[in-house]
């Protein structure tokens, strides 16, 4: 149906504003056949149900599923659900009974359920009974597994699928279809939290129900914006279920939904196939074993069946007034044309927002091809997007509030197939039927249309079609043809015998042996060539086939030109951006390799513990596994020539080469000053200087730091920072971060003051300086981080593994993170020196 143009410049009402909240999901709509697939499935179990327990053929199935679904004003898809949750293992025929060429009965794994049922759409399941009035249809007591099923775990297993499919009957909201699951699953397969989350417009994650997750957590996780490393989301693009079985792995790679991954040590995320919004159930389990083979088969087969209550928008009944519409609907089958009966749909305010469309004729079909009782429980917005603020519909609203019946003239409306638009010409009539409308129309220029069709997609795919008949000898070319080959329609087509003479050289005896073939054998042929023109040389190829008269001879070739000359280039493209890719590949390779020979040449890691001063040091460092894979983090534990001992630890922003540049320059002129007497914070206004002198010659560069002189002589350790994080002292069974003094990062301010602070360390003490790597973490805040570290630190501590410190927190951090560099310093008590 259709509309007139709005006039220029006029503001968008009511109704346009409705039409944007269903144009993206008619779009998705159009080219999504998924729910079309899941449909046929459930559909196919139910006939063969049908067909098992009455005896017969498939196209008898279909009649009774069909009868049941209008007598009980329910779905075709409902009363699927409905049959095969009242097919129950006792219901199945024994084999003796049937004839011995009968098709054999579906398995009981798919149509197990209940024979009977209390009431209407609320069958308890085998080994129940119903549930009082007062108690969820989705408590975990209505599915308890029954006695027979308690004592052998595969007939549970092959009970569950009957056993959703029975629950599904009831289920009216995401959270009924949540609770659901999670009463059928806890017990065979261990599923703990069941989540069901929707992808929004702007692609991120609602969760539309939830069961078994604490009210604070499902708050929490309500709404998740679209990151990368979000496994619902990569469910959902990939169409693929995500199964994380690895917490300690999979903790790095994507974000743990629901809480921390040793909560949930197995998780799954099975996308709903053909469900709008896009779907996704995710499947959270307290048992760390990971999902085997029957299992994961069996929770996808539990999503599927799920996809119908899911789906926003299709042929719900809930809402519709309490009328026998099925007699109205066999009066729609018998009338001739296209014709549909409306029901206006109000909002709050008693205004029509949209209309539903409560039966059709055969021969109504939408711009989906949806045919018939197919559109039956859509909307008009969805149908028809662009009516919205019309002539159209004024004229629909005019005749529901008047009686008048509506007579449009013929007008244009435009519609989007394969994403390709389309124009027809309508005209429509209305008329009232008690608080309903009954619409037919006609549409004029079926043959108009596929003839634009037809032009767009030729230009779109830049081909033509050509036709030679060899007995009249005429030439026939669609418009395509002679874009494709640059020339002026007013010449007329070209004949074969001309081609050559555009043809470059090279290419004139293969093709020319392929025409021969072709008009001498009726060989088809498809063959590329290349042609000059004015704008250069085009890529083109034919391809063309023979009819042969009476005695095998051609008469007639037809076939088609095409324009290659943009593959042709992305191609060159494609293979100039290779060859740079590997050449810039190689570059890295080797800047990693030297980066990672100067880095372990400058900066060698100790495998044991150093003793300094009557301190003993532990040394962990371990760089990033991303990009060249050598950073700037690096430490210096050293005696100087008066006994006492010098701890650095620094970080010099960024990676590669230059990274590892900055970091000797410091580490060389720190160890030449301290050595030479120079107080530490002078030592730190002149590392200053030197990274500000060098950003002046264009080599710039930012580092933090942090460095202390311990003076074993009255145990008293002095030290400075530069914009790092503070050491961490452990004293006592309590751990504490130092106050720090003034000083500013390195690289940064001219003018930076710095400031040395003192301690004195007793027997037993641990201080620990670090960089952020060990510590940070992309979007947590750093006092969680710092925090963390401290109650990781007095857990070691108590467990006695007080010789490999740092090392044992360096290795309990994720990998692909940042650079980790830390130095333990401990004071023994006097007995363990």
């Amino acid at each position: 149906m259709g509309s007139d143009a709005d006039a220029p410049g006029e503001v968008a009402g009511p109704e346009v504003l409705a039409l944007a909240k269903v144009v993206a999901r008619l779009r998705a709509e159009v080219v999504d056949l998924e729910g079309m697939a899941s449909m046929a499935a459930v559909l196919e179990r139910a006939k063969g149900v049908l067909m098992a327990q009455e005896g017969v053929a498939a196209d008898t199935a279909y009649e009774l599923l069909r009868d049941r679904a209008e007598a009980g004003r329910r779905t075709l898809v409902e009363e699927c659900w409905i049959t095969l949750g009242r097919a129950g293992p006792r219901s199945r025929p024994r084999r003796a009974e049937r004839p011995a060429d009968a098709e054999p009965a579906p398995s009981s794994r798919e149509s197990a359920g209940p024979a009977e049922s209390p009431e209407p759409g609320r069958a308890p399941l085998p080994g129940t009974t119903a549930a009082p009035a007062a108690e969820s249809p989705f408590s975990a007591r209505r599915y308890l597994l029954c006695d027979d099923d308690q004592g052998d775990g595969g007939a549970a297993r092959q009970a569950l699928p009957a056993r959703i499919a029975a629950g599904l009957t009831v289920a009216r909201t995401p959270g009924d279809v949540a609770g659901l699951l999670r009463a059928v699953l806890a017990d065979t397969e261990h599923v703990d939290v069941v989540l069901v989350y929707a992808v929004s417009a702007a692609g991120s994650l609602e969760l539309a129900g939830c069961a078994g997750l604490a009210p604070e957590l499902a708050e929490q996780w309500s709404r998740i914006p679209p990151l990368v490393g979000t496994a619902p989301l990569d469910a959902v693009a990939d169409g693929q279920a995500v199964w994380l079985e690895d917490p300690e792995q999979e903790a790095a790679r994507y974000l743990p939904i629901g809480g921390p991954p040793r909560r949930w040590p197995t998780r799954a995320w099975i996308p709903v196939p053909g469900v709008r919004p896009r779907t996704v159930v995710g499947l959270l389990r307290t048992r760390d074993t990971p999902f085997d083979p029957r299992t994961r088969t069996l929770l996808r087969r539990a999503v599927r069946l799920c996809a119908g209550p899911l789906q926003q928008g299709g042929h719900a009944t809930g809402d519709l007034v309490h009328e026998d519409l099925s007699g109205i609907q066999r009066i729609f089958d018998a009338l001739p044309g296209p014709a549909t009966l409306l029901t206006p749909l109000r909002n709050g305010d008693g205004e029509v927002e949209d209309y539903r469309i409560d039966a059709a004729a055969p021969e109504s079909v939408d711009v989906a091809g949806r045919r018939g009782r197919e559109l039956v429980g859509l909307r008009i917005l969805e149908t028809y997007p662009t009516v919205a603020g019309s002539a159209l519909w004024a004229g629909y609203l005019d005749t529901l509030a008047t009686g008048r019946v509506y007579e449009g003239e013929p007008f244009v409306y435009q519609e989007v197939l394969a994403g390709v638009p389309h124009e027809s010409t309508y005209s429509v009539r209305a008329s009232r039927l008690g608080e309903r409308l009954v619409v037919s129309w006609v549409r004029h220029d079926t043959s108009e249309r596929e003839a634009r069709r037809l032009a767009d997609m030729q230009r779109l795919g830049n081909l033509g079609w050509a036709s030679w008949n060899l007995a009249t000898d005429t030439i026939t070319w669609s418009e395509q043809v002679y874009a494709v080959f640059d020339r002026d329609p007013a010449r007329g087509p070209m004949p074969l015998e001309e081609l050559p003479v555009h043809l470059l050289p090279d290419d004139v005896p293969r093709l020319g042996a392929a025409v021969e073939r072709l008009l001498g054998h009726g060989e088809p042929i498809d063959q590329p060539f290349r042609i000059r023109t004015a704008d250069g040389i085009r890529h083109l190829r034919i391809v063309a086939e023979a009819r042969t008269d009476a005695d095998g001879t051609p008469a007639e070739v037809h076939g088609f030109f095409q324009d290659l000359s943009a593959q042709r280039d992305a191609e060159i493209a494609l293979r100039e951006s290779e060859r740079a890719n590997l050449l810039q590949r190689g570059m890295l390779q080797a800047e990693r390799a030297l980066a990672a020979r100067l880095q372990e040449t400058l900066l060698p890691t100790p495998e044991q513990s150093l003793e300094l001063a009557d301190l003993r040091v532990d040394v962990a460092y371990v760089p990033a596994e991303t990009g060249v894979n050598v950073g700037g983090d690096w430490y210096s534990a050293i005696e100087l020539p008066d006994g006492d001992a010098l701890f650095v630890v620094g970080d010099v922003a960024g990676h590669g080469l230059a990274a590892v540049g900055t970091m000797a320059q410091l580490r060389f002129t720190t160890k030449g000053m301290a050595v030479t007497g120079s107080a530490l914070p002078h030592v730190l206004t002149r590392l200053n200087a030197l990274l500000l002198h060098t950003a002046r010659e264009g080599q710039g560069a930012t580092a933090t730091m942090v460095m202390a002189r311990y003076r074993p002589a009255d145990h008293r350790l002095f030290w400075v920072r530069a914009g790092h994080l503070p050491p961490l002292l452990v004293r006592g069974g309590t751990a504490r971060f130092l106050p720090q003094p003034e000083g500013s990062l390195l690289g940064a301010d001219r003018g930076a003051a710095y400031r040395e602070a003192v301690i004195d360390l007793e027997p037993g003490d641990h201080l620990l300086l670090y960089t952020d790597g060990l510590v940070e973490d992309p979007g947590e805040d750093i006092e969680d981080g710092l925090a963390r570290l401290a109650d990781r630190t007095l857990r070691l501590l108590r467990e006695g593994r007080d010789d490999s410190l740092a090392r044992t927190l360096a290795a309990l951090r994720p990998r692909h993170r940042d650079d980790i560099c830390a130095l333990d310093i401990h004071f023994p008590p006097s007995g363990d020196r």
